[in-house]
């Protein structure tokens, strides 16, 4: 048996890669839809203001203007508009102990308005064509590079006005510090010299008819509704006392038309032949230093902070990149990963509170875990269904490190079996379900590519 087991732990990355078919997508080229409505423009800006009194004003505050305010400035270009706003999200939810499925509710918030807000100034920009001040006055010095595409309207004011308003929303405590926040990332950009006063009000009002947008919807996603169910009782039920989150598989989705779109089919018996041969597994599992510590691992980082580590890998992967995503298929880049993300965790928890499924360590208590099982349902696993949605739409995006990004994924769902809290059913489903919401996002987010 041990054999066996040893064999099964070999071959899950191969299984996992095989399965992991999803359709090639065109990353650079998001989508026109847009994810808070019907279309992208969200109202046309107004013509800007003649470039000649605001040329002036640049002028004075380059003169003004300090290594300190070179050095943020440049702190704020890095990456593109979206790129501080997701390293400031997730900062605060972290900081405020926001745990999932929450967490994910609220980073898709965000970077749903991101998105929408800097592709509505970006089809602005297409139409108003304005030249940047450098192009208009070759002395004015720039402290920044000076972006290739249209001064008007501020991609990074339409960015940081949303992003600072559903961040408001979100943590009210904090609204005030979030707003200063982004009025220095906006003034940044008249620091550089790279927009104008009138590009940085526009994108302002942008950000902001977007944030109100989502705001809305988040309070009509169904994410204050309280549970008044009962836990089911019976051979086979999951048992316990105050589970996790049971309402949050009611959710509202994105991109999923319903949370149980995708709801795998019902776990095996308790007492069944399968359910058996998974206990084998967990109990005959040849548990070593490294299968304990990476079990420790993804038990944090796979779980209450997997939303950290996906959105960390993601800025990585798109600071690697050198310039290779324009502003709108960075944000949307940020948008697909939260909003799979998020539905995977709905669709998740959907499925455990529809079958409760007993834990293995409830079913045999002679079965030794590394660390307590979390407090909901077994089935599927939420391990395998959140790092597999994120790994899989990475993984699409960034194709170079598909193959490390699905391994990362695999192992944050294996390591639910060498820490012996899921049967191998439970990691299977979640894995299947991740995967399918992924696929769908990917294909929602962005063209195909041309093959």
């Amino acid at each position: 048996m041990r054999v066996r087991a040893a064999l099964a732990a070999g071959l899950w990355l191969v299984a996992f890669e095989a399965h992991a078919t999803e359709e090639p997508v065109d990353a650079a080229s998001p989508r026109g839809q847009a994810w808070l409505t019907a279309e992208v423009e969200i109202g046309s800006a107004p013509p800007p203001s003649d470039a000649a009194s605001e040329l002036a004003e640049l002028r004075s505050i380059a003169a003004g203007r300090s290594p300190e305010d070179v050095l943020r400035a440049k702190w704020w270009d890095a990456g593109g508009p979206a790129y501080r706003w997701n390293e400031i999200a997730v900062d605060a939810l972290v900081e405020g102990f926001v745990t999932l499925p929450m967490a994910a509710r609220h980073l898709a918030l965000v970077h749903a308005a991101i998105d929408d807000a800097v592709a509505a100034a970006y089809a602005e920009k297409q139409r108003f064509q304005r030249p940047r001040p450098q192009e208009v006055d070759p002395t004015l010095a720039a402290a920044l590079p000076t972006p290739k595409s249209s001064s008007y309207p501020s991609d990074f004011a339409a960015a940081a006005s949303a992003a600072a308003d559903v961040l408001g929303y979100l943590f009210p405590s904090r609204a005030v510090e979030f707003s200063a926040r982004a009025e220095e990332a906006m003034r940044s950009r008249l620091v550089a010299a790279v927009e104008y006063p009138s590009d940085v009000a526009a994108g302002r009002e942008i950000g902001r008819r977007v944030a109100s947008l989502a705001i809305a919807r988040g309070k009509a996603d169904g994410s204050d509704a309280k549970w008044a169910g009962s836990i089911p009782e019976g051979p086979g039920k999951w048992r316990g006392s105050n589970p996790i989150a049971p309402m949050a598989g009611t959710w509202r989705t994105w991109v999923l038309s319903r949370p149980d779109e995708f709801r795998p089919p019902a776990p095996p018996a308790f007492d069944s032949e399968k359910t058996r041969a998974d206990l084998v597994e967990l109990k005959e599992f040849p548990r070593t230093p490294k299968s304990n510590h990476r079990a420790v691992y993804w038990e944090v980082f796979g779980g209450a902070r997997a939303y950290a580590l996906w959105n960390e890998t993601a800025r990585l992967k798109l600071a690697e990149s050198r310039g290779g995503f324009n502003a709108p298929a960075e944000a949307r880049v940020f948008a697909a990963l939260n909003i799979a993300f998020y539905d995977a965790a709905v669709a998740c928890w959907d499925a455990k509170y529809a079958y409760w499924h007993i834990r293995p360590s409830q079913l045999d208590p002679e079965l030794k875990t590394v660390f307590p099982p979390p407090n909901h349902p077994s089935y599927p696993a939420a391990h395998g269904c959140l790092s597999s949605a994120a790994a899989t739409v990475l993984a699409g995006v960034f194709r170079a490190d598909r193959e490390r990004l699905l391994r990362i994924g695999a192992e944050a769902a294996e390591a639910r079996v060498w820490a012996g809290i899921h049967y191998r059913a439970d990691i299977d489903a979640g894995q299947e379900l991740g995967r399918k919401v992924a696929e769908k996002t990917l294909a929602r987010a962005f063209l195909p590519a041309a093959r």
